[in-house]
């Protein structure tokens, strides 16, 4: 029988803040069961496995993702988006580091499908509509958005870019302006896709 007070949400939470504090790595249902004080068999009766609570993590931070782009994107369109939209990524990878890590772990089809990804996602592509791609185009064009994005933010993460000048931070602003005019000259005609 669950005990009094100890809920998915409750667990999900625990789990996800020690994530940012030591590492998705470190969240195990033993940890989080310390950190609520109860017993892991409390925990095993919320959650089934150890994987389940890592998506509980994932599924937070695909919520608490999506509802900030939604904040952050509202009244905004083109490169005001799309810089909007690659900030409000890097800002919760560097504030919810293990939250972040959360994201990277692939979801079933039915979590994933009843998850905010969808959201995530149609946010991306109604910013690629701003720049009149077509939708396979702007499939291609999310990916790129993403890829440069995520990569970006995982190589800065890993300290990639301490030991070296300019500051990441100038770089980034470059990258996002590279995507941007890469975005508004997207080959159209077939010669320059070959």
């Amino acid at each position: 029988m669950p005990r009094s007070g100890v809920t998915v949400e409750r667990l999900a939470l625990a789990a996800a803040e020690l994530a940012d504090a030591n590492g998705l790595a470190e969240v195990t249902v033993s940890a989080v069961a310390r950190l609520v004080g109860v017993r892991p068999a409390s925990v095993y009766s919320h959650l089934a496995s150890a994987d389940v609570l890592l998506d509980q993590v994932t599924l937070r931070a695909l919520v608490e993702l999506a509802d900030r782009l939604a904040e952050q994107l509202s009244g905004r369109s083109g490169r005001d988006a799309l810089i909007a939209f690659a900030e409000v990524h890097r800002e919760y990878a560097n504030s919810h580091p293990g939250r972040w890590q959360a994201l990277q772990r692939r979801l079933g089809p039915e979590a994933a499908a009843g998850s905010a990804g969808p959201r995530i996602a149609r946010s991306a592509r109604a910013i690629m509509r701003d720049y009149g791609l077509t939708p396979d185009d702007e499939t291609h064009a999310v990916r790129l958005l993403g890829s440069a994005v995520s990569g970006f933010i995982a190589l800065e993460g890993g300290g990639s870019f301490d030991h070296s000048t300019p500051p990441a931070s100038d770089s980034w602003v470059l990258v996002l302006n590279a995507v941007d005019s890469a975005l508004r000259n997207w080959p159209t005609d077939s010669a320059d896709r070959a």
